[in-house]
């Protein structure tokens, strides 16, 4: 079993081309920012890629390397620029002002806007302008194995994707095999939706992508069935600030990389898990304190030449936040 056979391993390699490689067929003229496993509470995408503005991008650095959640947002977005009063400074939320007054404190805590007290009274100030940095949100669902079957199921999810048009573009990526992609399997799928075929036979490289299909674009700003424009734009800064916080080497949150066994391997350039004890990749479902190769890092490893960082395990989280936090300040 190699990493482009199972989604799982798949869509790891496809953020990384995503990262190094989008748009396709096409010169780069935004940043990206790629996560994965993001959505609503409806519709979660496998792959999620953000266009960002550069120079708004590198404004929103000032925020943090975490993301802002929707009560945080209302906060830094409307914070003004001299000292005031916070419920003269801020729109009426729609909820009680003491979860706003919550969201000041985490606010401020995280050094995201500035408070004060003035008699009985919180006043704010921002630190900055927050930044209009989301162009563009493409969503891409991930599918190795695509045939008619898995086209039908995923019928309705993409019909889902274009009606909402939360996102810019959807595609389908799948792995590319010796053949075409069957016209029988496009016109299972909604004509909006593009397809993508990708190569991973030598790793992950820019190159490995090609286009079957061509999707539309879709208009996120015009009022819908099931959400208006005010919505939607909420929708999308949420989903886009979540995906700048979690990036997608974040699967080492979901998986044991403390397990003895657990390797990180190259695919091209990708970085990308690897279990020892069953020689192949593993999913993040396998790779969890249940799985019955699973054996914890022996103490000495964990006190041998890292007295105060942790383990191997530890070194692994900390490669893959510092290589999220390189690529992201090279955009």
């Amino acid at each position: 079993m190699t990493y482009g056979d199972a989604e799982f391993g798949f869509e790891l390699l496809t953020c990384r081309w995503a990262e190094l490689a989008w748009p396709p067929e096409e010169p780069r003229d935004s940043s990206v920012v790629v996560s994965r496993q993001l959505g609503t509470q409806k519709r979660r995408w496998d792959t999620i890629v953000v266009e960002a503005d550069p120079e708004a991008l590198a404004a929103r650095r000032k925020f943090g390397t975490d993301a802002l959640d929707s009560d945080l947002l209302h906060v830094v977005r409307n914070a003004p620029a001299d000292w005031t009063w916070y419920r003269d400074a801020l729109p009426h939320p729609g909820y009680p002002w003491r979860y706003v007054r919550e969201a000041i404190h985490e606010a401020a805590a995280r050094g995201v806007v500035e408070k004060r007290r003035n008699g009985n009274r919180i006043e704010i100030r921002r630190i900055a302008p927050y930044p209009d940095w989301v162009n563009r949100i493409v969503a891409v669902e991930n599918k190795p194995d695509l045939d008619a079957s898995a086209a039908r199921a995923l019928r309705s999810q993409l019909d889902h994707d274009v009606e909402t048009a939360l996102a810019d573009e959807v595609w389908v990526a799948t792995a590319a095999t010796e053949s075409a992609v069957e016209p029988a399997l496009m016109e299972s799928m909604p004509v909006q939706v593009g397809i993508l075929t990708l190569d991973f036979s030598d790793g992950v490289h820019a190159d490995a992508g090609d286009v079957a299909w061509y999707p539309s674009t879709m208009d996120p700003t015009a009022d819908g069935e099931r959400f208006t424009a005010v919505e939607k734009a909420e929708k999308r800064l949420a989903i886009a600030e979540r995906a700048y916080g979690k990036g997608w080497r974040s699967f080492h949150d979901t998986m044991r990389p403390d397990c003895r066994h657990f390797e990180l391997r190259r695919e091209g350039r990708a970085l990308v898990p690897w279990c020892a004890a069953k020689e192949r990749a593993q999913t993040a479902a396998e790779c969890s304190g249940s799985c019955p190769e699973f054996s914890p890092e022996p103490p000495q490893w964990r006190t041998g030449g890292w007295p105060i960082e942790g383990g191997p395990g530890k070194g692994i989280k900390r490669l893959l936040d510092g290589r999220r936090e390189w690529v992201r300040e090279r955009q």
